[in-house]
């Protein structure tokens, strides 16, 4: 049986397939390597020198013709397929489409925008760092020696059993990062996300988001600071909210405070605040001249201060959410809220 003989026989047998199973059942017979054209491939070394580009030649029409066939085949039984099933089901072209769901962004996602947009309008630059963070940048070079009780292993989640790298418990880390490539003076924020070793209720979470910002100049004070902070809360609730200032003991800043929001779940007291109306917001203060000093800034030319904004609880407030477990339970019916 000569070579245009056995291509007619395959191109026949390639029509009659029934399915796409046959298909490529008969697609793997023709093309393997012991197939027709493997065979004719196989042929060729044996030949004599002069009648082998012929012969070569010769196997890239059969492979084209028999690859043809079997895309035409694939692309009939195909359209068969579809016939088929719009007569089966009462298929109709002209019915509209089932309604796409929209995503929408997060509401920290949210927040954490707008907060970029009134930072960035105050001249402030936007950085990143890593959420894995040396013990040095995370707790050292902020003023938190070994022995300090926030280094207990039951509010940090530590890396490895020599304890030198941490999952970052804050996002000052950023801060220390800048201080020491940055000239002064600068203004920054670093929002990010971080994680503590907590028990989680109404108001705590062991993974939760917080914005942290860092201002270093000439004879900055207290009033910088509390201007700052009312500017920032003004931005998001698009009013004066009702805040206090009360002393607050971190070792990074001196002196330190704490700025506190009222209640926006409750006239008398809840779950939220405890019974207090006081929702504990944004711990803030004065730079410590040690900070300083670590990421090679000298303290009597340069001062500062920082803060660091609850991202999570600052969600719950401006949308009314009264559970920050809510925020990254992944509850569609929750998230579906925020669809805009």
């Amino acid at each position: 049986m000569d070579k245009q003989t056995n291509l007619e026989n395959a191109q026949a047998r390639i029509a009659e397939a029934s399915d796409q199973a046959v298909l490529a059942d008969l697609e793997r017979e023709l093309l393997g390597k012991d197939g027709l054209l493997g065979q004719q491939l196989k042929e060729i070394p044996s030949l004599p020198p002069p009648e082998r580009g012929p012969a070569g030649r010769a196997a890239n029409e059969l492979k084209a013709a028999l690859t043809a066939g079997l895309l035409a085949r694939a692309a009939e039984l195909a359209e068969a397929d579809l016939a088929a099933d719009r007569e089966g089901v009462g298929f109709d072209a002209t019915l509209p489409a089932p309604p796409v769901e929209r995503g929408s962004l997060h509401p920290i996602t949210k927040v954490t925008r707008r907060l970029v947009q009134i930072f960035s309008s105050m001249g402030y630059h936007i950085l990143d760092g890593p959420e894995v963070e040396l013990d040095w940048y995370n707790f050292e070079a902020l003023n938190i020696p070994a022995d300090h009780p926030a280094r207990d292993s039951q509010d940090t989640f530590y890396c490895g059993e020599e304890g030198r790298l941490v999952l970052r418990t804050h996002t000052s880390p950023v801060q220390v990062r800048a201080m020491e490539r940055m000239t002064p003076p600068f203004r920054l924020v670093c929002p990010g996300k971080v994680f503590r070793h907590e028990n989680t209720d109404a108001t705590h979470e062991h993974t939760f988001h917080q914005m942290e910002g860092l201002v270093v100049g000439k004879d900055i004070s207290v009033g910088h600071l509390v201007g700052t902070m009312k500017t920032l809360l003004r931005g998001i609730f698009g009013k004066e909210i009702d805040v206090r200032l009360r002393p607050g003991h971190f070792p990074f800043v001196e002196p330190g405070f704490e700025l506190d929001a009222r209640c926006v779940f409750c006239e008398s007291g809840c779950r939220v605040c405890k019974g207090t109306r006081w929702i504990e917001l944004l711990p803030c203060g004065l730079v410590h001249p040690k900070v300083l000093e670590a990421a090679g800034i000298d303290p009597s030319e340069w001062s500062g201060f920082a803060f660091g904004l609850g991202l999570s609880r600052l969600v719950m407030l401006s949308h009314g959410i009264d559970d920050v477990r809510h925020l990254l339970g992944g509850d569609l019916r929750f998230l579906e809220q925020f669809s805009c």
